[in-house]
């Protein structure tokens, strides 16, 4: 990017003019920092992982091993991509403690974190005695129609938060929304009654 003049660089375009004046291809170089080992810039690495996944959402649902596979893209640059999409998918939630009142406010948490994953993730939501959430885990992470259900798992969960009250959400990456036995569809998640 230090070759670029001034006016281009993403990093003071983005102090001159805020974030919203960026295209995806600098945010995308500002979130890569600098380029790959193999001698190519932040900018040319931006263009290749849009090339390869299609859009910044298929970006962001990509796995660690997808976007490790792209050459130039190593762990740190991977990490940084993973972590920097999963912060903007939890600051979609408040910032007070949720009161979970029906399936409905249970869904409404659970999407950010289900929507738009290639693979059937399993959430447990812990709360306290007053239904507040103190926080949400993943359970399990599956296939693309399938995830396990461990209960064991599931309950160390609920225990490490001190919580006295869950509940479980999960996705259908594979577009059947045909609920299984005793889970019901609300919003585009599945939730467990």
């Amino acid at each position: 990017m230090s070759n670029l003049p001034a006016n281009d660089r993403p990093r003071e375009r983005l102090t001159a003019n805020g974030a919203g004046a960026l295209a995806d291809r600098e945010l995308l170089a500002l979130l890569l920092g600098t380029g790959g080992s193999t001698g190519t810039g932040a900018h040319e690495l931006a263009e290749r992982l849009l090339g390869r996944f299609g859009s910044v959402g298929a970006i962001g649902t990509a796995t660690f091993a997808e976007l490790c596979a792209l050459k130039g893209v190593g762990v740190a640059k991977a990490s940084g991509l993973v972590a920097g999409f999963e912060l903007a998918r939890r600051a979609t939630g408040s910032g007070r403690p949720m009161r979970l009142d029906s399936t409905a406010d249970i869904a409404r948490l659970a999407a950010p974190m289900l929507r738009n994953r290639s693979r059937e993730r399993l959430l447990v939501v812990s709360c306290d005695s007053g239904s507040r959430v103190l926080g949400v885990d993943l359970a399990s992470e599956g296939g693309a129609d399938q995830t396990l259900f461990p209960v064991r798992e599931i309950i160390v969960a609920v225990l490490r938060r001190d919580g006295r009250r869950f509940a479980l959400a999960h996705n259908h990456p594979g577009g059947d929304p045909t609920p299984s036995r005793g889970w019901r569809p609300r919003n585009g998640v599945k939730v467990r009654t």
